[in-house]
């Protein structure tokens, strides 16, 4: 299931890069499972249903490959969330130590993350870093928003690539707050293609008519792309990557912003997340 990297040196653990498995399901293996999670896929959990979110993150699996890889909602623990409309890779623990391992890595920012966001305009510079804190929004209760007196949250972006009205960049967040990304993005003038919440006008002024169908997505475009876990008491190290969804790989398609644009890891580490 997972093709080993070169050999570090002896004092390394080695570092394993999952081979994607087709379809939805990006890593599994007896104890842990790496799902792309599709947009619009609540991961919102009730104390009295503590399986539902699983069950719906599983639902979107072909019923053969649900089977082929033992996977039913009650004997799965999910380790972290995203926002419903956010795509990319989402864990589930096996057994409950993993769960606790991975969970806590979460917490104790051990995880490295990178997501990709197709965002209006284009930040300056090329590369940088946000701190705004955040709180949340009194005049509107599903909103965040910058507040000086909120809890410290620091993002770390660069631009890919630019195209017509729109760039593709690729976010670090050193801290996890709820929406982070999003907030962060549209308080520095470049909210997400799709983000209603934070978003503002949909097509700004585009008048070309398959520029406009591909840029008025059902969601944002944003995207859990990697995420790095550290070694534990109960997985190794692993490097996991999720691929585009197909409406956000459609659009970079379309404005000409080949998959090379992705590149590889950030040029600094940054702080883990």
């Amino acid at each position: 299931m997972a093709t080993q990297a070169p050999t570090p040196p002896a004092t390394s653990p080695p570092v394993w890069h999952a081979a994607p498995v087709p379809g939805i399901i990006v890593y599994a293996d007896e104890r842990l499972v790496a799902l792309n999670k599709p947009a619009g896929v609540s991961l919102a959990t009730r104390r009295a249903e503590p399986h539902a979110a699983v069950a719906r993150l599983l639902a979107a699996l072909p019923h053969n490959e649900r089977l082929q890889h033992g996977l039913a909602a009650e004997d799965l623990l999910l380790v972290h969330r995203l926002d419903v409309g956010t795509s990319g890779l989402v864990l589930l623990a096996r057994d409950a130590e993993v769960h606790r391992d991975l969970a806590r890595a979460f917490g104790e920012r051990h995880v490295g993350k990178l997501y990709l966001a197709l965002v209006w305009g284009c930040p300056r510079p090329r590369a940088g870093r946000w701190e705004w804190p955040l709180g949340p929004d009194r005049r509107d209760r599903r909103r965040m928003r910058v507040d000086p007196g909120g809890r410290r949250s620091v993002t770390d972006y660069e631009v890919l690539a630019r195209a017509s009205h729109v760039a593709l960049v690729r976010l670090q967040p050193a801290t996890g707050r709820t929406h982070q990304l999003r907030v962060h993005l549209a308080h520095a003038g470049h909210p997400i293609v799709g983000d209603d919440l934070y978003g503002g006008p949909r097509h700004r002024g585009i008048r070309d008519k398959d520029l406009r169908a591909v840029l008025a997505p059902a969601h944002p475009f944003l995207h859990a792309w990697r995420l790095h876990l550290p070694a534990t008491t109960s997985t190794p190290e692993l490097v996991l990557v999720a691929p585009l969804p197909d409406d956000l790989a459609a659009a970079l398609e379309t404005l000409g912003i080949p998959p090379a644009a992705l590149g590889q890891e950030p040029s600094r580490s940054g702080d883990r997340s």
